[in-house]
């Protein structure tokens, strides 16, 4: 079973660039590439030529509409970005978020994911929204410019240089949730705000949703208590109807 994290390219433009980051993915072991919604589509031609042969020798592309698709499967995610943009997150570097990745495998907590922008203006503040943490390289502030398959080779040099020292496996922890589980939680709730008239003015609603979900993604869920909430959602929600519950004064 594969327990390195995916690599999710967010927007990508040039083939060229997804192909060099399959290549550095591949040279530290790391083999799973999602792509969501890549300008020029896939495959691509260019990608093929920079790749160095990576995709025939195990790195796998999936392309996916949006990014809830994307990250199917991962129970944790960092973001690679210079700027918050007012959805506070804790901030990380390439070996802390490394770290991460190989202690939640290592603990049985789940596949991680770290999530890259396109080369144009990097993630968007809704893909920030939906990431654990934010993290940054140590740039020089006066030539900061990287593109984007050299941004996905310093997590991958993180990610190698940990590969001989990772903690063991822990004892049974409960079970992480799932972005995809997540996701439906968050449609689940926002829905029932949404009747309940919460989202106004209708302009600030896509802004609203992503502190709604950044502060949830901080309480790291289980996929025990993204089950008791939903049905806490559900209860709520027929509890404003006929089904409301008399309880004794």
């Amino acid at each position: 079973m594969n327990l390195g994290p995916a690599i999710l390219l967010h927007t990508p433009q040039l083939g060229e660039n997804i192909g060099a980051a399959a290549r550095v993915m591949r040279n530290f072991g790391l083999t799973d590439l999602r792509l969501v919604t890549p300008r020029d589509g896939w495959p691509n031609p260019a990608a093929d030529t920079m790749s160095a042969g990576a995709f025939a020798a195990g790195v796998v592309v999936t392309v996916h509409a949006d990014l809830a698709s994307a990250l199917t499967g991962l129970t944790w995610v960092s973001a690679a970005t210079a700027r918050q943009r007012g959805v506070g997150k804790r901030v990380t570097d390439a070996p802390g978020a490394a770290a991460q990745a190989v202690t939640r495998a290592a603990e049985g907590l789940g596949r991680a994911g770290i999530l890259f922008g396109g080369e144009k203006s990097g993630l968007p503040n809704e893909a920030v929204a939906l990431a654990d943490e934010v993290m940054t390289y140590p740039v020089d502030p006066d030539f900061s410019s990287l593109n984007l398959a050299q941004a996905v080779g310093v997590f991958c040099a993180a990610w190698g240089q940990l590969q001989d020292t990772h903690v063991k496996p822990a004892g049974t922890v409960a079970a992480p949730a799932s972005r995809d589980e997540l996701f439906r939680m968050f449609e689940h709730f926002e829905d029932e705000l949404d009747r309940a008239g919460f989202f106004f003015p209708p302009e600030k609603t896509p802004l609203m949703k992503d502190h709604l979900r950044a502060a949830f993604i901080r309480a790291d869920w289980t996929q025990q208590e993204v089950q008791t909430f939903r049905g806490a959602i559900k209860a709520l929600a027929l509890g404003r109807g006929k089904a409301r519950v008399k309880r004794e004064e």
